[in-house]
């Protein structure tokens, strides 16, 4: 298999590299062994090399769109890629049904549910969530809030949270919008939130990492959420790593005091 690899890839791919980076990074969605974490995260084992390949080039130049997988193969070399794909070609294919556990240190997180986050947190952004009929409220704590303001970024001890609604629905089945022009909030449907602490990054590879934050889904009962892969939460805040890894930092840097 390692000299069909030479010959399709053009040189002789790393199968220990690309083990080695499949291990670390690709396996938090992935698997190690190529079979996927969840249902809607593809297998990568057994396939064809030559599809690998192309698919990661494609990611990584953005012709081909995934939030995700677009920040993960941006930051992957041609030959990251090539010893990837020759690592998850080498593997057998996935039995049906089978799934992977999820790396521990993307399943743990440090992340502790505000009790005080009506009194201790300000209330500084409201967004409508049209596709999934929802509207979000969040609040930040004093750390994040004073840095925001005077154009700092945001340091450990800094905590984002957020309350999840589903959006009060009209005869029409449409989402009811208050006059301020946000859907009129109905049922509690869940809490996000992001928050930083030292050292709470040194576990996560640097490929996902967003410096010391970690992150966490609540149920409307105020029970962390299992089985939430911080994977997916660290590659989409990625991007936006100049703002704090916060895509509210404007909003939050002109809320009133």
């Amino acid at each position: 298999p390692f000299i069909l690899f030479a010959i399709e890839s053009g040189f002789a791919a790393d199968l220990d590299a690309g083990k080695t980076q499949g291990d670390a990074v690709c396996a938090a969605c992935h698997g190690s062994n190529g079979v996927s974490v969840a249902d809607h995260i593809p297998n990568l084992a057994g396939q064809r090399l030559a599809y690998l390949t192309t698919q990661l080039a494609a990611l990584k130049n953005g012709s081909r769109k995934s939030e995700i997988m677009n920040v993960v193969a941006a930051q992957l070399s041609d030959a990251d890629i090539a010893n990837v794909a020759a690592h998850f070609a080498a593997l057998p294919g996935a039995s049906a049904g089978a799934k992977s556990a999820f790396l521990p240190n993307l399943l743990k997180t440090n992340v502790t549910f505000p009790v005080d986050y009506k009194s201790g947190f300000t209330r500084y952004h409201t967004l409508n969530v049209p596709e999934n009929m929802q509207v979000k409220i969040y609040y930040a704590n004093e750390p994040a809030m004073a840095a925001a303001r005077v154009g700092k970024s945001l340091p450990d001890g800094a905590a984002i949270f957020v309350e999840i609604y589903s959006a009060k629905l009209g005869s029409d089945k449409k989402p009811l919008t208050a006059s301020d022009g946000f859907f009129v909030p109905d049922q509690l449907r869940s809490y996000a939130t992001m928050a930083r602490g030292a050292g709470w990054g040194k576990d996560i590879p640097e490929i996902l990492r967003n410096e010391e934050w970690n992150y966490a889904i609540f149920t409307a009962d105020r029970q962390l959420r299992a089985g939430i892969n911080q994977a997916e939460c660290l590659a989409c805040h990625k991007p936006v790593s100049k703002s704090s890894y916060v895509f509210t930092l404007q909003q939050m840097a002109q809320a009133r005091k």
